[in-house]
């Protein structure tokens, strides 16, 4: 069995990794696992490697809840995409020697030193064995050596409802029993300080397991750190009682009596320690989604983010840009994030950038259906060669129904994670969070796409302005009328994010001009002072001096006419399309030329080949109803 996180790997082997984000890695480069589903039922195999898992244990963690009929169909095509995937030159309908297929299910076929999973649960059964039998200086060795495998959450970049499912919860609860008994181990003889890093990582994930936080109390005052000992139980008591309403339990409360005692003394003499962890490699995360494979029209878009990528100075000027003096400007310019906020009718341009510097932050904005995470992905692929150190993908939720916007502290941990650096402090704040993510990425190239935002105050902190890097964010644009008015308080109570709340962004007159009506010749342009979130403005709340520095917005708007008609025709066929033409000019007024209204006609149209598409623009009208 290797000693440690990087050794053994055999040149040509994968590498499965599913403590902490998903990855799988080939010749030390990372394998982009595709669609969110496939890393899923992938992950699904990497908790339970070398066991058969069940199909309709596939189907509960795939579609929580009522899974649609077409399920196990899905799951099989899945498969067979992740076996191509893992090995490349598969013929079609081969079952290869990874993914293979068991009665009623499916198994992941992995070395011991493939799979970290594997690795950790054998140095747990070492660990045992050497505690059970008297030998605690072994078993902290061994302990030590499963933890700093873990990297964080199993399986953390996927979706909450896809982690909350017994299969992954199971392995962690299995890591939080083997740092508790790490912790005993270390006590018993002495060596505390060897377990201290992953009992500090452990507890900031669970900050409400008191039997972890005793055991954390119990090692930072054998290590001599007194101090931090009696805060971490302070700080515990205070989430206890502000989560819970409860007081600290006698085991805890037992831990930090023996700590103000000072019954916890350093060892005077350590044991040697063990031979130092070998420096995991930087592995470049590869996180993006795949790009759509009928992508058109956004022709002006996709020149404005290659301009501001080329740091080549922009200036106002009319065409996609808008005209500063115009009162009706283009709803697809780019303007300055720090600009007024509800400007009546004026969409602010942005002042030209000097040098050639590009701009660390770009804002895709937009209401819903538009087209904002399709842009972004597809335009992160275009210039991915240009991020050699990688991409990072992390939905933040700010529209999600039913559930709340990520948090800051939250989405740093998890990009922290995958970049390979757990946080170290049991009870780090944003502000720290944020600085060891900066120091994360200085000195590196990378790209990172923030899917979905709530408000500014989520994104702040997540906006490094590290030379080398380009944080990419959507979120929706919302009405800038009078509805507004209650927009970012607003916005806070419908996602549940603690950093959204405040007052709305409103214009000078205390509102902004409202959007028209859209029609088959295209919509009235919309006033747009600020990017929205779900529920109004996106926060930018306070004055310019001290909005976020360097963020510039893509204000998105529909797409035209004759791109919305290409989308359709690349995706159903242009004969189609011209052997109807009154239906085709019914169904883009009707859905309203969104894209991903478009979408999910064309795929009907495309599955029902002899429906003729004045069928599917009735079936649209009947729908919309009187």
């Amino acid at each position: 069995m290797p000693d440690g996180p990087g050794d053994g790997t055999r040149s040509g082997t994968l590498r499965f990794e599913v403590l902490g984000p998903l990855r799988v890695l080939s010749a030390g480069s990372e394998l982009d696992l595709g669609y969110p589903q496939a890393r899923a039922l992938l992950g699904v195999l990497m908790v339970w490697p070398g066991r058969p898992v069940r199909t309709s244990t596939i189907v509960d963690v795939l579609w929580p809840g009522r899974p649609p009929v077409s399920a196990p169909n899905a799951v099989r095509r899945h498969v067979g995409t992740l076996r191509r995937l893992l090995e490349p030159g598969l013929p079609p309908r081969a079952p290869g020697r990874r993914l293979l297929g068991r009665t009623g299910g499916y198994l992941l076929e992995a070395a011991a030193d493939e799979a970290d999973l594997l690795r950790f649960r054998a140095f747990g059964r070492r660990g045992m064995r050497a505690a059970a039998t008297g030998r605690p200086e072994q078993a902290v060795r061994h302990f030590a050596a499963a933890l700093r495998l873990w990297r964080g959450p199993v399986a953390a970049d996927l979706p909450g409802p896809v982690r909350a499912h017994p299969h992954f919860a199971a392995v962690d609860r299995e890591v939080l029993r083997t740092a508790r008994m790490a912790a005993d181990a270390a006590l018993l003889c002495g060596r505390a300080d060897q377990v201290l890093p992953g009992l500090r990582r452990a507890a900031a994930l669970n900050p409400l397991d008191e039997p972890l936080l005793a055991r954390l109390i119990l090692s930072l005052a054998a290590c001599g750190h007194q101090a931090d000992a009696l805060a971490a139980y302070e700080g515990a008591r205070r989430d206890l009682a502000a989560q819970l309403g409860v007081a600290p339990g006698a085991e805890l409360a037992a831990a930090h009596a023996r700590v103000l005692r000072q019954q916890i003394r350093p060892a005077r003499h350590r044991l040697p320690a063990g031979p130092p962890s070998p420096v995991r490699p930087f592995v470049a995360p590869a996180q993006l989604p795949p790009d759509l494979p009928v992508f058109t029209g956004r022709e002006r878009e996709l020149a404005a983010l290659d301009t501001l990528l080329d740091g080549k100075p922009v200036s106002a000027r009319p065409g996609p840009w808008g005209d500063r003096g115009s009162a009706r400007a283009a709803p697809d310019a780019l303007c300055d994030a720090d600009a007024v906020p509800g400007a009546r009718g004026i969409l602010a341009a942005p002042a030209p950038l000097t040098g050639a510097h590009p701009a660390p932050a770009v804002l895709i904005s937009g209401p819903a259906g538009v087209g904002k995470s399709a842009l972004a992905v597809h335009w992160a692929h275009r210039v991915a060669d240009r991020f050699p150190d990688g991409r990072l993908h992390l939905e933040l939720g700010g529209s999600a129904l039913g559930q709340a916007a990520l948090e800051p502290a939250e989405a740093l941990c998890r990009l922290l994670a995958a970049l390979g650096v757990p946080a170290r402090s049991t009870h780090a704040g944003v502000t720290a969070l944020a600085a060891e993510y900066r120091g994360a990425l200085a000195g590196r190239r990378l790209l990172v796409l923030l899917d979905d935002a709530a408000c500014l105050g989520q994104i702040r902190p997540l906006l490094p302005e590290v030379p080398g890097c380009l944080t990419v964010v959507t979120s929706r644009g919302g009405s800038t009328g009078p509805s507004a008015a209650a927009g970012t308080a607003g916005a806070a109570r419908e996602t549940g994010s603690a950093a959204c709340a405040g007052p709305a962004a409103t214009g000078p007159g205390g509102q902004a001009e409202a959007t028209g009506a859209t029609g088959a010749t295209g919509p009235a342009t919309p006033a747009v002072g600020a990017p929205a979130g779900p529920a109004g403005p996106l926060g930018l709340t306070e004055p310019r001096e001290r909005a976020v520095t360097g963020l510039r917005t893509l204000c998105l708007g529909l797409p035209s006419a004759e791109d919305a008609r290409e989308l359709l025709a690349r995706r159903i066929g242009a004969a189609r399309l011209a052997a109807e033409p009154e239906a085709v000019t019914e169904i883009l007024r009707r859905c309203g030329r969104l894209p991903s209204a478009l979408a999910v006609v064309a795929a009907r149209a495309a599955t029902r080949r002899e429906f003729p598409l004045a069928a599917l623009a009735a079936d649209l009208a009947e729908d919309a109803g009187p």
